[in-house]
């Protein structure tokens, strides 16, 4: 076993780090902290809570994948939702339309601060710094009062839920309740499949790594570094569209507060699921555990008692800076593994 661990790649070690830790932090929820975490929905929940938040991580981790970064995804989401929103309740718009509205907005922000950053070389979190101060600017001038969407088919599709067969639950009355799941969250689930596939499989996800990893060497092996580059941000301002979409499925209204600090959990669950912020090193689904993580630990936070938010920030704080450091040491031994291997092979060239 042992082993096996030593012969795992970065990405995958870290991946399997991060799996184990969500498993048994997620079990010694259920030994210790009695009924509700053992409850099929309880779990369920995690992904009904939090499918926007695995859709903004999983396009951060594209991004951080080649070395860069974006915190705009935050005020996107929070803008697309004003927008929809608006959109459907004054302008007489329809389920359609509004998800043109969020596609339109993330492909738009990504865009243009891809070529920013690819093409002009101008530092990514000066850009998206930038692009988070717009974003949030603009969504209080499409609408200054928070909302709730009336319109009918929206409202339908909000509140539409998919049955899991065999995982309900019976209350406290000895009523039998189904365990249900969003659409969002199939939404979520569906593009965490297609960016895993994409990544292991694909050209394209290939030269995300190589990007990342040393973009000289990128360079030397034919890679187009700005179009790379470029590329994954305009992935990761378009699954912030979708995400923000997802958002408003989930809250059912527009707001200039919403989605606020969604970007610095993005970026912990990317962390925690093994993407490192130098780049080379990430999986979507470890991504994916990352969020899961993220949301358990707070639940474990408030389900003991510790109901105020300083509380939930440090332990979040400390559940980072340990898989930064894990991340740490496991880099640094790979490093002295790959320099004392090519010290061998000098030395044994140099006999020779």
């Amino acid at each position: 076993m042992i082993k096996k661990l030593r012969n795992m790649n970065d990405t995958n070690l870290l991946l399997t780090i991060t799996v184990v830790v969500f498993v048994v932090m997620y079990l010694c929820a259920v030994i210790f902290l009695g009924e509700g975490f053992r409850s099929p929905q309880t779990f369920l929940n995690l992904f009904n809570n939090n499918a926007s938040l695995i859709i903004i991580a999983c396009g951060l981790s594209l991004v951080m994948i080649t070395g860069g970064i974006d915190i705009s995804v935050g005020g996107v989401t929070a803008l697309v939702c004003m927008s929809c929103a608006v959109n459907l309740d004054l302008h007489g718009g329809n389920v359609f339309t509004s998800m043109l509205i969020a596609l339109g907005i993330g492909l738009a922000f990504g865009l243009v601060q891809g070529f920013l950053i690819a093409y002009l070389d101008i530092q990514p979190f000066i850009v998206t710094l930038a692009g988070m101060f717009f974003a949030r600017g603009l969504t209080t001038i499409v609408h200054t009062d928070p909302f709730n969407v009336q319109n009918p088919d929206f409202v339908d599709l909000r509140n539409a839920r998919i049955t899991i067969p065999g995982l309900g639950s019976t209350n406290r009355k000895g009523m039998y309740i189904d365990a249900t799941i969003e659409i969002g969250v199939v939404v979520a689930i569906v593009i965490v499949l297609a960016l895993f596939f994409m990544l292991r499989w694909s050209k394209l996800g290939r030269n995300f790594y190589a990007v990342g990893g040393n973009q000289q060497s990128a360079l030397m092996l034919g890679i187009n570094v700005k179009r790379t580059k470029f590329l994954s941000y305009v992935f990761c301002g378009l699954l912030a569209g979708i995400a923000g979409y997802v958002y408003f499925m989930h809250v059912g209204s527009g707001s200039p507060s919403h989605a606020q600090g969604a970007e610095m959990n993005a970026i912990a669950s990317s962390i925690i699921g093994g993407t490192m912020l130098t780049g080379g090193v990430g999986n979507i689904v470890g991504t994916l555990f990352g969020v899961l993580s993220l949301s358990t630990i707070k639940d474990i936070v408030s389900s003991i008692g510790l109901d105020d938010a300083w509380w939930t920030g440090i332990t979040v704080a400390a559940m980072l800076c340990i898989f930064l450091i894990v991340q740490s040491i496991v880099m640094a031994k790979k490093h002295s593994k790959g320099s004392s291997s090519k010290k061998e092979e000098t030395a044994a060239a140099a006999q020779t």
